[in-house]
């Protein structure tokens, strides 16, 4: 990173939605501090392009992490000069914990190696990195090719993202997209368990939960090449990537995970309540076991919902304190780097 500050001024999209305006001390950052890291498998027809296409913009420390590709992606990124070794297990989220071992530079540039995304973007992706955020999401829907995506997974991205704004209380606007860029020390604070489809929406929760401090920028995205077959499942990767969403609500947003679990066992309760209650009333008949199974589930309902509560409570109570410690860590590196 070069050590020359200038001014600059911006209009942003912050983590909550909101556009707004950045006029701050930013740091040059130079293509040789950036990683470009490319997970693939079976690229073949596409990833020649790609690499040459970050070469084109000056970027020449390409990383590819190939899962066991069956055709030449590998030889084709060795000859185009990129890096490139074989994960050790599956899965693209296993593939880029990986590669991040292999990162001796303080910025990564991530994108899929199929040919959708535009390398001519990455400065666009690099620049709010300058002014001191840690991770950057492209939005895709900014500039998309008719026919980039399926009328069902503009459906389903678009539920998604739905979902996880009033899970997670952020606006990422495009959770789902692969092109990222993100500092590595932002990366190892995160805690990443994802080996499949569903790193992107793990990295956007953990951003969230972490206080990463993320924006998101327009990028262009273009239709996958007819050569080129797509290793995604928009039924089943969908509903694992919802699936996800709500179990990393767990220690994320434990209000929402538990009080929706507290919620659905006051109403079933309510419900069967009302019901041996109605028979009561119009017939005279009593449904004992019915009567305390409504009772058990009201009462398991609201003890889940002050669990959510407390839980929410000591969640608050622990981000606090950690962004007192980060802040107190900045500080003294801060000091640290004007004695040097």
């Amino acid at each position: 990173m070069g050590n020359d500050a200038v001014r600059a001024d911006a209009m942003l999209s912050s983590g909550d939605g909101e556009v707004i305006a950045m006029s701050s001390e930013t740091r040059e950052i130079s293509p040789d501090d950036v990683c470009v890291l490319i997970p693939t498998l079976d690229e073949a027809a596409t990833i020649g392009d790609v690499i040459d296409g970050f070469h084109e913009q000056g970027y020449t420390n390409v990383l590819v992490a190939d899962g066991g590709s069956n055709d030449d992606t590998r030889e084709i990124a060795r000859d185009r000069g990129a890096h490139v070794f074989v994960q050790s297990g599956d899965g693209k989220g296993q593939a880029v914990r990986e590669a991040i071992e292999y990162v001796n530079v303080p910025y990564v540039v991530m994108l899929d190696g199929d040919g959708t995304y535009d390398p001519a973007d990455v400065d666009t992706m690099i620049e709010p990195l300058s002014r001191g955020y840690e991770h950057v999401v492209g939005n895709r829907f900014a500039n998309m090719d008719d026919d980039a995506m399926k009328a069902l997974n503009g459906v389903g991205n678009r539920m998604i993202n739905r979902s996880f704004s009033v899970i997670h209380g952020a606006d990422y606007e495009d959770i789902l997209s692969g092109y990222r860029a993100f500092t590595v020390d932002s990366f190892d604070r995160l805690s990443i368990d994802s080996d499949g489809f569903t790193l992107e929406t793990e990295l956007a929760v953990e951003c969230v939960k972490h206080g990463i401090d993320t924006t998101v920028v327009p990028i262009s995205y273009r239709a996958r090449p007819d050569e080129s077959e797509t290793n995604l499942h928009p039924v089943k990767d969908g509903g694992t990537i919802i699936l996800a969403l709500y179990s990393l609500a767990k220690t994320n947003n434990p209000l929402f995970y538990f009080g929706s679990f507290g919620v659905g066992g006051i109403l079933f309760g309510g419900a069967i309540a009302s019901y041996v209650l109605w028979e009561w009333v119009q017939y005279q008949v009593g449904h004992e076991i019915m009567a305390l199974v409504s009772a058990a589930a009201i009462l398991l309902g609201v003890q889940l919902l002050i669990f959510g509560v407390l839980s929410d409570m000591l969640l608050s109570l622990h981000r606090e304190q950690r962004r007192r410690l980060e802040q107190i860590t900045r500080k003294s590196r801060e000091r640290d780097d004007d004695g040097r």
